[in-house]
């Protein structure tokens, strides 16, 4: 028993130093990781707790109060246009309960004019934009604001239409694909690995255990951004 100590102390301490120092020193080991924006603030659905989410109101209220990153997520109508919604059902958000993949986007009905906020019970935003909008009208009145793009569907059509529109607005490095699946992200990455990448559940849980078992220094990470709660949020 004593012999085998003699060897496994010193390799756990040279594991545990090395990893270490790696950490704190993470340019020693990886090439530091260069994006076109840096965020540290977030507009989720675009500021969903003062205007109406989703609304290019919402997303002009965050822009005008300085928000580094717009978060939305889109959808695709039955004629093919990528839209700005948070749910493909439109009963919560409406009134109307119809799927946004079943109607031509004329047709989409209108926001309500009070809407609760899922992550704030009992508050509701308001605004006069009640629009539903879509995901090009975002890009042109923004071009140079940073865009979370997440993908809630495995839908290669919807992810091929949102790739072309970041290529057509020349913004692949200020937007950034985000999904819950890494299955979905799998077909993101492939229809354009130029955008940058946030990190999946599945993935931070990865992230979690390298980082407990002292192995995420040696492990080379392709995801540029981490999107969290404030813990203002969390403690509420």
């Amino acid at each position: 028993m004593s012999s085998c100590l003699y060897y496994v102390v010193p390799i756990l301490g040279g594991y545990a130093l090395t990893s270490v120092v790696l950490f704190k020193n993470p340019h020693l080991l990886h090439r530091k990781k260069q994006t076109a924006f840096y965020s540290r603030h977030i507009s989720h659905r675009g500021g969903a707790g003062e205007r109406i989410e989703n609304t290019l109101e919402a997303f002009t209220n965050a822009v005008d109060n300085n928000t580094d990153l717009l978060e939305l997520d889109c959808h695709m109508t039955q004629d093919g246009q990528v839209v700005v919604s948070h749910d493909e059902n439109l009963l919560r958000q409406t009134g109307h309960n119809v799927n946004i993949s079943d109607v031509n986007y004329c047709d989409l009905p209108k926001y309500k004019d009070r809407l609760e906020v899922t992550f704030y019970t009992g508050h509701y935003s308001t605004g006069t934009d009640r629009q539903i909008a879509l995901l090009e009208q975002v890009f042109q009145k923004f071009p140079n604001v940073p865009v979370n793009l997440e993908i809630k569907e495995d839908n290669e059509a919807l992810i091929k239409k949102v790739s072309d529109l970041v290529k057509l607005y020349r913004r692949d490095d200020i937007t950034v694909w985000a999904s819950v699946e890494s299955h979905i992200m799998k077909k993101c990455r492939q229809a354009n690995p130029s955008m940058p990448v946030m990190f999946t559940v599945q993935r931070c849980v990865v992230l979690l255990l390298l980082y407990f078992t002292g192995l995420l220094p040696f492990v080379p990470l392709s995801e540029s951004f981490l999107q969290g709660y404030l813990p203002s949020i969390i403690n509420r």
